[in-house]
């Protein structure tokens, strides 16, 4: 290629040719919205910036053969980076972050998903990898430079105002975009997947120090805050009706809501937790959303044992496996309650091993535990109602009351099932992934149906209180084209994207009488106060951020992660508020201008709340409190 009369230099030329293919993964391969002219003007010029920023640092070599290598290799790291959030992106419509380059314990479990998420057409992100290299090879005198200190200098200065301006440009597109980072997405469109990476390695560092930093007078502002926002004086109408009953807690793997009281192609989805949803003994919360992150499956109990937010960056599980907790397993053993995880998967996955040791759980009943064969199983591990059946034997074995927690697998991405065991035709649709998990639904949902039976069978059904909780979503939204399809709308919104993260969420209490549907706004948060209020013990002294569901006096909203929120009358989602049961938009938030929304005050106690939980894992701040002496 001719740069006047002489070639292009060679880190210009990878500049160019790189940032054009970023600027095409942005724009065309990730699903990243675009909702201004300036963020498509970001977008745009971030990926060349950066390309000639980094393949720029070659000047300052003076070998033109290691010059060459510099570049070939930056080419090949930066494609890779790509590459590998593609996939990850794939599957969690998210990128990823330090922590979770960590967690190689899970790479194993995970090969068969990660399989299913690498296409043919893959090949051509490497395209413009095979020229840079070619050319790196072949790479003439004309094509490289001895520059001198003058122009080195002025290469760094030119890359730098370059900086700047990118950097400025976002400033103004979303203020305070570094130190208000609850979502990874807006980063990545402001800033660009690489200097995401470098924000990220830079904010790991600086929460890992946390701890050293941190002292007992952190908590004094998170008491307060607790005590005069969330935490209720009086006790629910429904304190101590399971008093001494065991807890049997199913985690219904990737069950969403949009499948209850759904039928695909005339038949019901779930007909068994349908009917449950109608019992007389059940409390069914129709508006119960989970609040996971990057841990998924490890968040969502992480949450529901401590009523604490998951981190935004990785998964407690494997960042702060050895903190100290007041979790709910700890808090009954002091009312003679034994407690178990039964999860016919590996200890080390999620690093399960350590995190139940923290939690104080006295059993784990792993892989091992079970017989598993090549006939029982299927992708993730022993097929539910196979695991349900060589559970009951473990259930019964526990010294009761017993708090057992049941973590199914069957209806886990990539949702695939032996055609012997569907009793539901897979949907039609361009989501090869939505078409199957239907069929994994429905095997979950019959599984659970024959659990009863045997739990009734065994003796252990009427002295228990059995909840059912879906862990997280299992539809991303990298498939709301053809979710839009099977919900008959034109488009999946914002607003109905934070609908779809609702998630079942059952009390079943057998021979109580007084059930009842529920539609207050609740979430994973919830679960801990509930269930002890249920069993009659008291939370005075404990540290958390959800409220007893069957008390009036509570909070009326629930937090994601990444900040969005669902309130008794509004949807925050996408920087954008809602009208909760209409989806009108009222408003967007413009953080440049003092305009407000209706949920502008939500998001203030919203953004408190993720921080506020942040300072208690990040400065392992319970290690200052004895609870027991409470």
């Amino acid at each position: 290629m001719s740069f006047g009369r002489r070639q292009m230099p060679l880190f210009l030329l990878a500049g160019l040719l790189f940032g054009i293919k970023t600027y095409i993964m942005y724009r065309f391969v990730f699903n990243i919205e675009i909702d201004s002219v300036l963020q498509e003007v970001i977008i745009f010029i971030n990926p060349f910036i950066t390309s000639i920023v980094f393949f720029g640092l070659s000047v300052w070599i003076k070998n033109p053969l290691k010059q060459r290598a510099f570049i070939r290799y930056s080419a090949l790291l930066g494609t890779l980076i790509i590459y590998f959030n593609l996939v990850f992106y794939r599957s969690f419509t998210d990128f990823l972050t330090i922590p979770q380059l960590f967690q190689t314990s899970n790479v194993a479990d995970l090969s068969s998903s990660i399989v299913s998420l690498i296409k043919p057409y893959d090949l051509f992100i490497f395209v413009d990898l095979v020229i840079i290299w070619v050319l790196s090879k072949k790479s003439n005198e004309a094509m490289d430079r001895a520059y001198s200190k003058r122009n080195k200098v002025l290469a760094m200065v030119i890359s730098l105002l370059l900086l700047s301006g990118n950097f400025l440009l976002a400033e103004i597109e979303r203020p305070q975009l570094l130190s208000r980072a609850f979502d990874r997405e807006y980063l990545v469109k402001n800033i660009g997947l690489f200097y995401y990476h470098i924000y990220d390695v830079v904010s790991h560092s600086k929460m890992r120090s946390q701890k050293v930093l941190a002292d007992d007078h952190d908590l004094l502002t998170i008491k307060h805050y607790i005590n005069d926002e969330i935490r209720s004086e009086k006790q629910s109408e429904h304190f101590g009706i399971g008093k001494d009953r065991n807890v049997i807690f199913i985690s219904a793997e990737s069950v969403q809501s949009f499948v209850i009281d759904n039928d695909l192609y005339g038949e019901e989805i779930t007909p068994f937790l349908n009917q449950l949803k109608e019992n007389e003994d059940t409390f069914y919360f129709e508006n119960f959303y989970h609040q996971t992150s990057q841990g998924k499956t490890s968040d969502s109990e992480f949450i529901t044992e401590n009523s604490l937010y998951p981190i935004s960056s990785g998964a407690v599980y494997f960042t702060h496996a050895q903190n100290e907790y007041h979790s709910m397993p700890e808090m009954i053993k002091q009312h003679n309650y034994t407690s178990a995880v039964l999860h016919a998967n590996t200890d080390t996955f999620w690093n399960r091993n350590q995190m139940y040791e923290s939690q104080e759980i006295d059993e784990f009943y792993d892989w091992d535990s079970y017989d598993v064969t090549d006939e029982n199983q299927v992708g993730w591990g022993l097929k539910d109602k196979e695991f349900f059946t060589q559970s009951i034997p473990h259930l019964r074995e526990l010294k009761e009351p017993f708090y057992a927690k049941l973590i199914t697998l069957t209806n886990h991405f990539p949702f695939d099932l032996d055609e012997g065991d569907r009793t539901l035709d897979p949907y039609d649709s361009n989501s090869n992934t939505l078409n199957k998990y239907f069929t994994t639904v429905r095997y979950t949902d019959e599984a659970i149906d024959q659990f009863f039976v045997q739990l009734k069978a065994a003796g252990l059904y009427e002295n228990s209180i059995i909840v059912i909780m879906g862990d997280h979503d299992g539809i991303s939204a990298n498939h709301n084209k053809a979710m839009a399809e099977y919900l008959e709308k034109d488009e999946i919104t914002p607003y109905d994207y934070m609908q779809l993260q609702r998630v079942p969420f059952y009390i079943h209490i057998p021979g109580y009488g007084k059930g009842e549907e529920l539609s207050k706004i609740s979430g994973q948060v919830d679960v801990k106060p509930t269930l002890l209020h249920l069993l009659g013990l008291e939370t005075n002294h404990d540290i958390y951020f959800g409220n007893d569901l069957f008390h009036d006096d509570r909070k009326g909203y629930i937090v994601q992660r990444n900040g969005n929120f669902v309130s008794d009358d509004y949807v925050y989602a996408a920087e954008t508020c809602f009208d909760r049961e209409t989806g009108d938009v009222l408003g967007e938030e413009n953080e440049a201008s003092e305009e407000t929304t209706p949920c502008s005050d939500i998001k203030v106690s919203a953004e408190k709340e993720l921080n506020y939980s942040d300072q208690i894992i990040y400065g392992d701040l319970f290690r200052f409190i004895d609870f027991d002496a409470k």
